[in-house]
């Protein structure tokens, strides 16, 4: 497997760390946050705020590395920065440093993901980004599994000690900044003159990136607008009568299935088209959402969670392989930080729409209403015509 070169390898592991390292402490972070005197609504404006700041940061350090000509300085210190706020979260518990701790985590994903991908795309060609990208996912959910995994099993044994395991998630993020120091720089753009470039700068790309860029983006910020968080799922499970133990089993059971999926979908997006592939993904998210607003089989929901599993290998990794493909080279960091980073902005929002129409509504109304538009993205995306199917053709 050649495509698969030594930094995709070691990408791909960095992330298995780090990923492993946040969904350790996932499943506990809002009931530590209220043990030591967070109320629902502050632990909200915290998860906002740190969200907000790796969404707009990621365009910005996005179009830094594309400036700079660099992607490793920005993987390496994004990483570090992860690392470093986990046990800080221990240490500090007066608020201001709680909002600064997970602040500077989520900077740190700002700082890094924009070169990360970009280094992807760089170390792949058209015929081979799916099964990259696919990889990649595939090892950073695998982190999604094992970290759950083992923060259950230290919980059991230590029921309500929250404070170690986030000096225990320290170790894999450390682990994550120790593999980023046997990545090198290719030497594949002159940097460009260097300009004064203001923190919100990077939105001047929409302006100036190719049509096809517009227009694919548009459809998949749209299908963000809608696509809230996961919690809304798992608390619909939990409605129904699910025991905590089970939901969070479901949550894992998707990870594994995701992280099992990602690479196999990715190589075959490489054959049938990144576009047909994401548009598969979109119709299996509408069916699990309509299938979320009137099942009423709690075991069923593990059928739902099977294929939920399916459509996130089918888009997450395929949506920045597709993008990396429809740019030029030298604008990859910039246009994958600038999607990534009003992609972050329009998930508070849709984590707000849902939430909205569920409490004036239903459950039932909120999944109905994000399946109908999904379905309305799908049909935007079957008519639009794009290069992407060009530059997809199977390999004969």
């Amino acid at each position: 497997m050649k495509y698969l070169t030594r930094p995709v390898w070691i990408l791909s592991l960095i992330s298995l760390f780090t990923d492993m390292a946040s969904e350790m402490l996932y499943p506990i972070m809002p009931i530590y946050l209220k043990s030591i005197g967070f109320s629902i609504v502050l632990i909200g404006i915290l998860e906002g705020v740190a969200e907000a700041t790796a969404g707009l940061s990621k365009g910005y350090f996005g179009k830094l590395s594309d400036s700079s000509g660099r992607r490793v300085g920005f993987i390496q210190i994004g990483y570090a920065f992860s690392a470093i706020s986990k046990p800080m979260m221990a240490i500090f518990v007066f608020p201001l440093w709680i909002f600064i701790s997970r602040t500077i985590d989520r900077f740190g994903k700002g700082i890094r993901t924009g070169a990360r991908d970009a280094m992807l795309s760089d170390e792949a060609t058209p015929q081979t980004k799916g099964k990259v990208f696919g990889f990649h996912r595939s090892m950073d959910t695998m982190g999604a599994v094992v970290g759950p995994l083992f923060a259950s099993l230290y919980l059991y044994f230590y029921p309500e000690h929250y404070k170690p395991l986030f000096f225990i998630a320290f170790v894999p993020g450390l682990l994550a900044v120790i593999s980023s120091f046997f990545l090198k720089d290719k030497k594949l753009m002159e940097p460009k003159p260097k300009v004064k470039s203001p923190f919100f700068s990077f939105l001047n790309y929409w302006k100036e990136s190719p049509k096809e860029y517009q227009k694919v983006v548009l459809g998949l910020l749209i299908f963000t607008l809608f696509n809230s968080s996961d919690v809304f799922l798992l608390l619909q499970a939990k409605q129904l009568g699910m025991e905590d133990t089970l939901v969070i089993g479901a949550y894992i059971f998707y990870n594994l299935i995701y992280a099992l999926f990602a690479f196999p979908v990715g190589f075959l997006a490489d054959k049938v088209g990144l576009k047909t592939i994401f548009i598969f993904g979109l119709a299996l998210f509408a069916a699990v959402y309509f299938g979320m607003a009137f099942n009423q089989n709690m075991y069923l929901f593990f059928g739902l969670f099977f294929l939920y599993g399916i459509y996130a290998a089918a888009t997450e990794g395929i949506s920045k392989a597709w993008i990396s493909n429809i740019i030029p080279k030298h604008d990859t960091a910039t246009a994958i930080g600038t999607y990534s980073g009003l992609q972050s902005l329009c998930t508070l929002l849709a984590s707000s729409f849902t939430g909205l129409i569920w409490y004036k509504y239903s459950a039932t109304i909120a999944f109905v209403a994000t399946a109908s538009v999904t379905l309305l993205v799908l049909i935007y995306f079957m008519a639009m015509h794009n290069p992407e199917a060009i530059s997809h053709k199977p390999n004969k």
